[in-house]
C-alpha cells in the first residue's frame, strides 16, 4: 500500500489520522464479515471504534482531495482514449430518521420504497477494468429544507437541493476538468431522460448514449417524435444482432437498430439518433438517445450501451467485499469519508489485479483456459492481499 499512501499524504495534515485511514482501508480490503466501526478497530488492533470514529467524523483531513487522488489513480491505472463514465444510483437502508438524507423513497436495491439513503455514484470503464470514481449524497427537498436537520447531520449551507441528474452533471464537470481520458457518458433513464442534462452534454460535445422511457420526446428534423413510435416504423431489414458484452453466462447478444434524427442546421460532423435495443427472448424494447461524431459504427455505440452494467459491478462488489453499505455514520462529512475510501480500496485492488494480470515484457504467455481468457475482468482473479484470498 506504500503508493496508496504517498498519494493521499499531502491530504492529512497530521500522520496520525493518515495512519488510521490506511488501517481502515486495509479493513475494506480484509475478510472480516462487517465493515463497522468494531469489526475495523478490531481488524486494526484497537480495543475500541473510537479512532475510526474519530477519522469519520471528526479528525481533520481533504476527502475531497482524496476523491481526486482517486480519480487520478484511477486514470492512470485503467487509462484508455475510448474510457466510458457510467452514471447510477444505489440505495443504503436505513433504520431510524437521524442519517442524513434518509426518507420513504424507492430504492432500486430494494425493489421498492424504503427508508434509504441515495447515493449517485461516478465509475469509470475500460477495457482494462472498471471503478468507481466519485460520490454525491441525494438531499430530498424535506432535508435541504429543514434548518434544524441540517445542523444536526453537519450538512454544509451551501449544499441546496439538487435533482440526481444535476448530482451527475457535478461529478462529470469534475470528470472532465481533470482531463480524465474518457470519451463516452451513459446512464440509464433516469439521467438520459433529463433534458437539460443532455442540452449541457451537447453544448461541451461530450458523446453520450443515454437511457431513455419510450415515451420520451426527440426532435426530428424540426418536429418532436415518441421514441417508441418511431421504433415502431422499423424493419425487419434494419435490425442487426450484436454482442454489447460478456455477461456471466456468456456474450449478452440483443437486436440492435439505429434511428439518425437529424435536427434543422445540424453541423455535419454530429450525429443525433435514437439507438434501440431488442430482447431475444420477449421482443422488449430498450431505447438509447445517442450523440456522437458522424459516422460512428454500430459496434461502438453497443458497447456504450452495454457498458452501463460495469458500474453495476462496481456497486455489487463495493457492497458484498468493500463495506460500501455497511457505515454506521450519520453526519454529511462522515458518509463522504467512508464512501472515499471505499472508492480508494477499490481502485488499489483494480490496480493490483491488472498488475497481476499483466505478464512481464518479452516473457512467453502462459496458456490459459478460454473460459478465463474470455472473462479476464478483476472478478476472474484470485489474488492473495495480506493473508486474505480475493476473487
Amino acid at each position: 500500500l506504500d503508493p496508496v499512501v504517498e498519494r493521499i499524504r499531502r491530504r492529512f495534515a497530521r500522520s496520525e489520522p493518515r495512519q488510521r485511514a490506511i488501517a481502515y482501508m486495509q479493513g475494506l480490503l480484509s475478510t472480516i464479515k462487517r465493515k463497522n466501526g468494531w469489526q475495523l478497530a478490531e481488524q486494526a488492533g484497537a480495543a475500541t471504534p473510537d479512532g475510526m470514529q474519530r477519522l469519520l467524523n471528526t479528525a481533520t483531513w481533504d476527502e475531497d482531495g482524496v476523491r481526486d487522488d482517486v480519480r487520478a489513480y484511477a486514470s492512470e491505472t485503467l487509462s484508455e482514449a475510448e474510457g466510458v463514465l457510467v452514471v447510477d444510483e444505489t440505495g443504503f437502508l436505513k433504520k431510524g430518521t437521524k442519517s442524513v438524507g434518509v426518507k420513504r423513497q424507492y430504492s432500486g436495491t430494494a425493489g421498492r420504497i424504503a427508508n434509504c439513503q441515495i447515493g449517485v455514484l461516478l465509475g469509470y470503464a475500460t477495457s482494462k477494468g472498471r471503478t468507481l470514481i466519485d460520490r454525491e449524497l441525494y438531499l430530498p427537498k424535506e432535508w435541504a429544507t429543514d434548518q434544524a436537520r441540517r445542523e444536526e447531520a453537519g450538512v454544509p449551507q451551501s449544499i441546496q437541493f439538487q435533482t440526481k441528474p444535476q448530482l451527475a452533471r457535478q461529478m462529470l464537470e469534475r470528470a472532465f476538468e481533470a482531463d480524465m481520458p474518457a470519451q463516452w457518458v451513459t446512464a440509464d433513464s433516469v439521467y438520459g431522460g433529463d433534458r437539460s442534462l443532455r442540452v449541457w452534454l451537447e453544448e461541451h460535445r461530450r458523446w453520450f448514449v443515454l437511457g431513455i422511457a419510450k415515451d420520451e420526446t426527440l426532435w426530428r428534423v424540426v418536429e418532436p417524435v415518441r421514441a417508441d413510435k418511431l421504433a415502431a416504423q422499423l424493419t425487419v431489414q434494419d435490425w442487426v444482432r450484436l454482442s454489447c458484452g460478456d455477461g456471466a453466462k456468456g456474450p449478452r447478444r440483443y437486436d440492435w437498430a439505429l434511428i439518425p434524427l437529424p435536427r434543422w442546421q445540424q453541423t455535419p460532423d454530429v450525429m443525433h439518433a435514437l439507438l434501440v435495443r431488442r430482447s431475444l427472448s420477449d421482443g422488449e424494447l430498450t431505447y438509447y438517445v445517442v450523440f456522437a461524431a458522424a459516422g460512428v459504427d454500430l459496434a461502438s455505440l453497443v458497447r456504450v450501451a452495454g457498458s452501463r452494467w460495469t458500474i453495476e459491478e462496481c456497486i455489487e462488489i463495493a457492497k458484498d467485499e468493500l463495506g460500501l453499505d455497511e457505515y454506521e455514520v450519520r453526519r454529511w462529512q462522515a458518509w463522504y469519508r467512508h464512501m472515499t475510501l471505499v472508492m480508494l480500496a477499490q481502485a488499489y485492488l483494480n490496480a493490483v489485479c491488472l498488475k497481476a494480470n499483466t505478464p512481464p515484457k518479452n516473457a512467453e504467455q502462459p496458456r490459459s483456459d478460454p473460459a478465463v481468457a474470455r472473462g479476464s475482468s478483476t472478478s476472474t482473479l484470485s489474488l492473495d492481499l495480506a493473508g486474505d484470498t480475493w476473487c
